[in-house]
């Protein structure tokens, strides 16, 4: 059976800090347009399935500025979680299974 870990706190509200980021900017990343920049659209139908969008208007300075705003937290999140000082307390051999626990630690909540 698989060891439980105590997590210290400030690791636990990162790894949730981190998961309620990624969800923000994937909704996010839904909602604009598949473009960046205005493009017209296109047909593709030359591959090994169709690929079909429409024209993108392209994303506003303030779409982009809020791409970029949440990209770059999820980044410092995710270095906080990898380089935090707890990974040192555990054994190498347990830490991939560690990781994996805290990724689900909120589940368990």
């Amino acid at each position: 059976m698989s060891a439980s870990h105590e997590f210290p706190s400030d690791l636990l509200a990162g790894q949730e800090e981190l998961h309620q980021i990624r969800a923000e900017l994937s909704a996010l990343l839904k909602r604009l347009p598949w473009s960046v920049e205005p493009l017209d659209g296109f047909t593709d139908d030359t591959g090994w399935r169709k690929i079909e969008r429409p024209a993108s208007p392209g994303w506003t300075a303030d779409e982009q500025a809020e791409v970029e705003k949440l990209r770059r937290r999820e980044h410092e999140l995710a270095v906080f979680i990898t380089g935090h000082r707890y990974w040192t307390e555990v054994a190498a051999a347990d830490r991939v299974q560690a990781r994996a626990q805290l990724k689900h630690a909120h589940e368990e909540q």
